[in-house]
């Protein structure tokens, strides 16, 4: 049986063919999201790499932030449930997730039964967001990319104290003025992302095993900085990026069942 979960961000697509409930048979990223072209070419790709066709899917659940817009989703689901439920599958003693997406930052809290028990989420402001480092790394002339490995050279702290994106671009641009490393203002602007997810992650209260998802988890200086926030160490996963879409197979599996 192969289910597939559709994850629309608001910044970027990713799909995720599940077999039995058990296995990940292919996956895909492509980095424009809802109202774009990036679903249908998710999409064709997680397909492509599968050797399947979608008339081959059991069960297609859609979720995240352009999930009512998918046509051939079977159902939908909150992004929240999708994402608690990929967690747990790849790592089972997760009490805290801490996911920093395209334009918002959620924490969730799972109980000793796997289940969401509660979340805390900041999606008013793109402070610490994938979008707020994407416009950073433009204005430092760096590909966000490669934004954690420059940080892991700085040797100086530059305080960088303000996570609103307007604000933040002033001083980095006043930092560049006065001739500062770029490695210490990716570094100060690391701490500044830490600092905004900390503080909303103790909200909640933050209980281990931590794992972090999204995008953002791929930059190695962010996690070390919330590591050091929050003085708990962070898992990631290699499917990151994908463990919203994990939870859509996964959910859409438990409905598929029921259909046979």
């Amino acid at each position: 049986m192969y289910t597939l979960g559709i994850d629309i961000g608001s910044t970027a697509s990713k799909c995720l063919i599940l077999k039995d409930g058990k296995e990940i048979v292919s996956t895909s990223t492509v980095s424009v999201g809802t109202g774009t072209t990036g679903p249908k070419r998710a999409l064709e790709e997680v397909l492509k790499n599968a050797k399947m066709a979608i008339e081959e899917m059991d069960f297609i659940m859609a979720t995240g932030y352009g999930r009512n817009s998918i046509d051939i989703a079977d159902d939908r689901m909150s992004e929240l449930s999708c994402h608690a439920r990929g967690a747990v599958f790849l790592f089972p003693n997760v009490k805290t997730v801490i996911d920093i997406g395209g334009q918002d930052i959620k924490v969730l809290k799972i109980n000793s039964q796997g289940m969401l028990e509660n979340f805390v989420m900041n999606d008013k402001c793109a402070a610490g967001t994938g979008r707020f480092l994407e416009v950073m790394a433009r204005v430092l002339e760096v590909e966000v990319v490669e934004l954690g490995k420059l940080s892991k050279q700085s040797t100086k702290e530059v305080n960088i104290s303000s996570t609103c994106t307007v604000f933040a671009e002033s001083e980095v641009i006043s930092q560049l003025a006065k001739k500062t490393e770029i490695v210490d203002i990716i570094k100060g602007i690391h701490r500044a992302v830490a600092s905004k997810v900390a503080g909303l992650a103790k909200r909640l209260g933050v209980e281990e095993d931590v794992i972090m998802t999204g995008g953002v988890a791929k930059n190695e200086g962010i996690v070390e900085a919330l590591e050091s926030e929050i003085g708990k160490n962070i898992r990631v996963s290699e499917y990151t990026q994908h463990v919203g879409a994990l939870g859509a197979a996964l959910f859409g599996y438990k409905k598929a069942k029921k259909k046979k």
